[in-house]
Order: C-alpha cells, then sequence, then structure tokens
C-alpha cells in the first residue's frame, strides 16, 4: 500500500505532496488547486497499487483522508 501525505509548506508558497514511492521524495504544487492536483497525481501514480492519501492542515492536524483501491489486478 503507499501512503502519501499533502502538507502545506513552511513558506506558505504551496503545497507538498511526499510519498516514499515517489522518485524524488517530494513534489511542490504551487497554484490554485494545488491540493485537488496532488491528490489527483498521488491517485494517478498509484494507480496499479492501493493507495492512502491524507491531507494536512498548518497544524499537522489531518483534514481529509482519500482511499484509492488500485484499478490494475493480476489475473
Amino acid at each position: 500500500m503507499h501512503v502519501y501525505e499533502v502538507r502545506p509548506r513552511k513558506d506558505r508558497r504551496g503545497f507538498d505532496l511526499m510519498s516514499d514511492v515517489l522518485p524524488f521524495g517530494r513534489l511542490w504544487y504551487s497554484e490554485r488547486n494545488a491540493v485537488s492536483n496532488a491528490i489527483g497525481y498521488a491517485i494517478h501514480y498509484s494507480r496499479s497499487h492501493d493507495a492512502v492519501i491524507r491531507v494536512y492542515d498548518k497544524g499537522g492536524n489531518v483534514i481529509e483522508t482519500h482511499e484509492h483501491a488500485g484499478d490494475f489486478k493480476d489475473w
């Protein structure tokens, strides 16, 4: 299972998508719909695996949790 975290940046310039399964460990989103784009990327990147995506607020509290079941299964 892949676990992703969407956290606001300390410099207040967007959000970071973080996970151990990402090739570079972290992606930075700064546009208006940054959180939904980060969630969309995490769902797309883990389309063959089960995934949990947690969105955090500035205080470090989980405000949203998304669970995604992998679309591709072995025959």
